[in-house]
């Protein structure tokens, strides 16, 4: 059974100080450290026990090294490539594991942060985290539009302001999924836990894109951000693979 999760006012007051993008609870927005995705202790399905050279070969630009990180349980993958170390600019697929390996279902151009990517994200620097991250949580304003993830559905998911080009961020927290960089898997994306300590930033998110940079998140378009929400299946244990391409190639 899915829990609904409470939406909490005083964490909500926090997150409009500080957002992704410019606005409210993204700018919780900051990431950092590579803090491994949550496997499951289930057995994998026949369908997850392909080689690793197999799934290195059909995830395109993803070295050994990250590869490694991906837990063996894993049968979604959001692949999110950067175009450069300090670009804005990405791109976010999503691959299903398959008897024959990894196989891509969509792909649609994306935003990141500012500054771009790193690999030791701090509170506030404008770079979006590097790294394998678990997704267990989603949220909006809006209603659930039929995710099989945990849903928040509240009005701590505003996001006031402007952004880094002008645009306004209104509708950018329509609809969220929480990234499991420095936060606690299994609450609300408003949740205010922070496992690596506050300097290291937290609220990194999958949201509606807002048409320029965020300050830490991946956004993408609604219409986009409705169908991830309905394909991703906590069963099949999703994760986030991110980075510019130089680092995912590692």
């Amino acid at each position: 059974m899915i829990t609904r999760f409470p939406s909490v006012a005083l964490v909500a007051a926090s997150v409009l100080l500080t957002g992704c993008g410019g606005g409210a609870l993204a700018a919780t927005d900051h990431a950092s450290a590579p803090t491994p995705a949550s496997s499951s202790s289930a057995s994998p399905s026949p369908s997850s026990e392909i080689s690793a050279e197999a799934a290195a070969r059909q995830l395109p630009g993803v070295g050994p090294k990250m590869l490694a990180r991906i837990p063996a349980g894993t049968e979604q993958v959001v692949l999110v490539t950067g175009r450069g170390a300090n670009s804005p600019l990405s791109t976010l697929a999503l691959y299903e594991r398959t008897d024959d390996g990894w196989e891509e279902t969509v792909s649609w151009a994306a935003h990141n942060a500012l500054k771009g990517w790193s690999d030791h994200h701090m509170g506030g620097d404008l770079r979006s985290p590097i790294g394998v991250y678990s997704l267990t949580d989603a949220g909006g304003l809006l209603k659930d539009p039929g995710t099989k993830l945990s849903y928040d559905h509240g009005s701590g998911f505003v996001s006031p302001g402007t952004g880094f080009e002008g645009e306004p961020l209104a509708g950018s927290f329509d609809y969220v999924i929480a990234i499991n960089y420095n936060r606690q898997p299994g609450t609300s994306p408003l949740d205010w836990t922070r496992p690596l300590g506050p300097s290291r930033g937290g609220g990194i998110w999958i949201h509606v894109d807002h048409g320029g940079p965020t300050h830490g998140c991946v956004s993408i378009a609604e219409d986009h951000m409705k169908e991830l929400l309905r394909t991703l299946d906590p069963a099949r244990h999703p994760v986030i693979v991110m980075g510019d391409a130089a680092a995912l190639g590692h």
